[in-house]
């Protein structure tokens, strides 16, 4: 044992310190590394498990037919790009109306003043209706209802009143969402903006929102992802988006491939946008720890 070692220096201290925090990320990579392989084992087992066993399945050609024919795949899949070209347009003027819709919604359901109970009463009515009315009830009440009443053109036009409906249904969650993050902002900032003379809407504005719209940001990108695939119930009441050319092609070619070719469109959006949504909600932790 050194000499600094057997005096207990300061010296002697920093080299145990320093020998113990690296034995224990030593112990740390070995366990990342076991955890690793035994991860890749498991789904390497699941995969080949299913490769063997699924193919035989006594009906598996039948299946393999109707939903992984290449031919059809390739007929149909550059149209079903196309048509998602109209679910991109409606989920881009949708989400900025949720985004606004859902944040007045918060503040009048944080209105203080016994003159805003009125407001505060209807956004909590508001959230209550729409929050436990499923969406694609929304979607119907609101697409056929509405152009029934004999509106002349363009004001009859589902893809009006079916994004109407979307923003409805959203603007809901979303106010919910926001006004946690406002709630979430301790009650001690509100105090200090009063004792420095800012008015209600000046310490929301300028303390509580930004605080509040970052915390938030990771669980509205969730919405965000499902408002865009929920943009596809709209081909229930006429707009030939993605779904519903999906569904022409199956029903021109009696074959469940271009359903397939659909899923796989949704998917190349969604999944690049829910992991970034993960690694915002990673970073926020990192931050707050």
């Amino acid at each position: 044992m050194s000499k600094d070692m057997q005096t207990g220096t300061p010296a002697a201290s920093e080299k145990v310190a320093g020998f113990s925090k690296q034995a224990r990320q030593q112990r740390e990579i070995r366990l990342r590394r076991r955890s690793t392989l035994i991860a890749t084992v498991s789904t390497i087992s699941v995969f080949l498990a299913i490769y063997i066993l699924v193919p035989m399945a006594p009906g598996w050609e039948k299946v393999q037919h109707s939903f992984f024919n290449w031919e059809i795949f390739e007929k149909t899949f550059p149209t079903l790009l196309n048509a998602f070209l109209l679910d991109i347009a409606i989920f881009a003027w949708s989400a900025p109306l949720i985004a606004i819709w859902g944040l007045a919604l918060a503040l009048a359901r944080d209105a203080r003043s016994p003159a805003l109970f009125p407001l505060r009463l209807f956004a909590t009515v508001y959230n209550d209706i729409f929050r436990g009315v499923p969406v694609i009830l929304t979607i119907y009440l609101i697409g056929f209802g509405i152009p029934g009443l004999g509106l002349p053109r363009p004001w009859n036009s589902p893809y009006i009143w079916g994004s109407v409906a979307l923003v409805l249904s959203y603007s809901a969650y979303v106010a919910e969402v926001y006004r946690a993050g406002i709630e979430s902002i301790h009650e001690s900032q509100r105090a200090a903006a009063k004792s420095l003379g800012l008015s209600h809407w000046d310490t929301m504005r300028f303390i509580i929102l930004p605080q509040a719209v970052r915390r938030v940001l990771p669980a509205n990108m969730n919405n965000l992802i499902s408002l865009q695939k929920d943009v596809a119930l709209l081909s229930f009441i006429g707009p030939v988006e993605l779904l519903r050319q999906a569904g022409v092609f199956k029903s021109f070619y009696a074959n469940f491939t271009p359903y397939l070719g659909a899923a796989l469109i949704f998917l190349a959006v969604t999944i690049p946008a829910t992991r970034f949504a993960d690694s915002l909600m990673a970073r926020q932790d990192k931050e707050r720890r």
